[in-house]
């Protein structure tokens, strides 16, 4: 290395004074690999779920959480209240807002859709 200075105390090195280029390079590589680890961290935690772009816009357009997914999957609601064990005029009534469902139909229609409880909760 070219140019480096150090500053000692009690005959040991404690502080090495670089040049700013060098500094600048050793700065961009040490922030590629915090990078680097951030990335790592991420894909370690990723579940592999994902929310289609068709459940996300009909959440944007005001839909129920309920409805956009059981429209995903190309659910009738006859055959999802059967899935979850409820009646369909339930879950029309869920859908439409008029009822919030009881965390147990949630729960049931969760997995009959396949997410999770958080995201049937609007």
């Amino acid at each position: 290395m070219t140019n480096i200075q150090f500053i000692e105390r009690n005959g040991q090195r404690e502080y090495a004074i670089v040049p700013m280029p060098l500094f600048i390079r050793m700065a961009a590589l040490l922030e590629e690999r915090g990078d680097e680890a951030l990335y790592d961290q991420a894909k370690a935690a990723d579940t592999g779920f994902r929310v289609p772009s068709a459940v996300v816009n009909q959440l944007l357009a005001g839909a129920h959480p309920v409805k956009a997914w059981r429209e995903h999957h190309q659910l009738t609601q006859d055959a999802l209240a059967a899935q979850a064990g409820i009646s369909t005029a339930y879950l029309c009534q869920i859908e439409t807002g008029k009822r919030q469902g009881a965390v147990k139909t949630l729960k049931a229609l969760a997995r009959a859709l396949g997410v999770s409880l958080d995201d049937l909760q609007g």
